[in-house]
């Protein structure tokens, strides 16, 4: 069985075939002058005129396909274009973010006295009970348990298991933290522990203290873990019971934690031996 474009390819050539060999016989000159000539060519142009469309239709047909091929690769290749283009995009704009982090993380690192080594955060406790990072840092770069992690915008936690390369961060919104902080304005000392929703509680402020909403909270130095004078976050509710010695505070912190990717651990520094005069 012969397909229809099969068909229609052998249509066109018996047609092409057929006005040749008409047009051979019966010249121009000949059909010119005699009546069998005229009665020639009145059999001859059906065919030809056929034969002429038929011709053009396929040349139509294999131009349009010959288009659409080569408008199809184009396109292809402008895809293939667009697609490396956004990528590079992409890649451009996370490495300006990575650097302005970095930056930021640099300056910082200028303003504390203390020793500090950066680290990348590579991973996230999924419990919903637990707030702890994982760094990558380690034992190798001088790591050690219980040392302060800091970032630009305050206090972000505190080591609290190493191994040799990697590190645990137990961050200050799990209710297992604590940090000794302290009401800038008001100088009304408390303990700041992790709360719900990414909320920290300031506990055991005295009553007697004027705390207002926005109030700046700050690291107090007496835990002897985080540096006097980092941020932790501002003050966003106060509840004064009508009972009891204590108020309650909610404050906010300034880290946005489901945005941490680098920190800083602050390095202690080692206790001089006491060495007598000579």
């Amino acid at each position: 069985m012969f397909s229809k474009k099969m068909v229609m390819i052998i249509g066109v050539i018996v047609l092409i075939a057929v006005n040749i060999i008409l047009l051979s016989v019966f010249n121009r000159r000949y059909i010119s002058y005699y009546r069998p000539g005229r009665i020639a060519t009145s059999l001859i142009a059906p065919f030809q005129k056929a034969s002429t469309s038929s011709i053009r239709f396929v040349r139509d047909i294999w131009r349009h396909y010959f288009f659409l091929v080569n408008a199809a690769k184009e396109n292809d290749n402008y895809q293939k274009a667009l697609n490396k283009a956004f990528e590079n995009n992409i890649q451009l704009k996370e490495l300006r973010l990575s650097n302005s982090r970095l930056r930021d993380l640099l300056n910082f690192e200028k303003t504390i006295t203390d020793r500090v080594l950066s680290a990348e955060v590579i991973g996230k406790d999924p419990s919903p009970w637990f707030k702890t990072v994982l760094i990558d840092k380690g034992k190798n770069d001088g790591i050690e348990t219980g040392m302060a992690v800091v970032v630009p915008k305050g206090i972000a936690g505190q080591v609290t298991d190493v191994s040799t390369n990697y590190s645990k961060v137990l961050l200050i919104i799990d209710h297992n933290s604590a940090v000794d902080a302290l009401a800038q304005n008001d100088r009304a000392r408390g303990i700041i522990k992790g709360g719900m929703a990414g909320q920290c509680l300031f506990k055991y402020v005295l009553r007697k203290h004027d705390i207002e909403i926005g109030d700046i909270v700050i690291s107090s130095g007496l835990d002897g873990v985080f540096p006097k004078g980092l941020a932790v976050g501002y003050v966003s509710a106060v509840f004064k019971p009508k009972s009891g010695i204590f108020q309650e505070v909610t404050v906010t912190p300034y880290v946005d934690f489901e945005k941490l990717e680098e920190v800083l651990i602050v390095l202690n520094p080692k206790k001089k031996q006491f060495e007598p005069e000579q």
